[in-house]
């Protein structure tokens, strides 16, 4: 990412927002796409390199949530969402379809621009498992962190950046107990703006990528009262 310029897709229907994150985006050395409606901001994130996505959900065309399910389907780029909503399950809502981080109405344009290196830091800085290729359970469960990819059964499945570090971490120590706090510090640096409960959002859509049964999990395992921990055989 040092290499080259990082460019964002904004995603925004309110001419004046658009113009003003732009700006800002744009001086701390960030290149800008712009997107006025959901439809034409997938068909930018398609055909262009995109590093970053701010998408705000009240989207004429396509909504928001729609644009973020599907790029979900192919992609891993870490997506920042802009809300009107305020309440803690609408943000929870966001997070299970696939958003990394969330900024609700109004903001600071200084706030968005926090959230952005914040995300992109943790995003793309170098991972440092304990191997390059990990393997489970006679090869159903197969992680190659060099490559960023999960298999399942052979079967490629798109984790988002938070899910896989979030999967790194407890790889790190399988059958260590970790609590919420340690996966938040851990995963995201003591910067990160979330609460508890995003975290039990990231296990459970985790679980349903990974798991043959997500309610009676092999590899991540709760442990009541304490956290989760990776349970996985080798």
């Amino acid at each position: 990412m040092k290499e080259q310029k990082i460019r964002i897709l904004l995603v925004e229907d309110e001419e004046k927002i658009l113009q003003v994150l732009e700006a800002y985006l744009n001086k701390e050395g960030y290149e800008v796409i712009k997107a006025t409606d959901g439809l034409k901001a997938l068909e930018i994130f398609k055909t262009e390199e995109i590093h970053l996505l701010i998408l705000d959900l009240m989207l004429p065309k396509l909504s928001g949530e729609e644009v973020c399910r599907q790029i979900r389907e192919f992609s891993v780029v870490p997506i920042i969402m802009v809300t009107a909503k305020t309440e803690e399950d609408d943000t929870l809502e966001g997070l299970a379809i696939g958003a990394d981080d969330y900024v609700t109405k109004p903001f600071s344009p200084r706030e968005v621009v926090g959230r952005v290196k914040a995300l992109l830091r943790r995003s793309y800085r170098d991972y440092q498992p304990v191997a390059q290729l990990l393997q489970f359970n006679n090869g159903e469960l197969e992680i190659d962190a060099d490559r960023v990819e999960v298999k399942v059964r052979g079967e490629s499945v798109n984790l988002t950046p938070n899910e896989f570090k979030l999967l790194m971490v407890l790889l790190s120590h399988p059958g260590q107990v970790f609590s919420r706090e340690q996966l938040v510090e851990r995963a995201f640096g003591f910067d990160y703006d979330g609460f508890d409960r995003t975290i039990d959002t990231h296990i459970k859509n985790i679980r349903q990528k990974i798991e043959r049964d997500p309610k009676s999990p092999v590899y991540i395992q709760t442990v009541y009262g304490m956290g989760y921990k990776f349970g996985g055989i080798r």
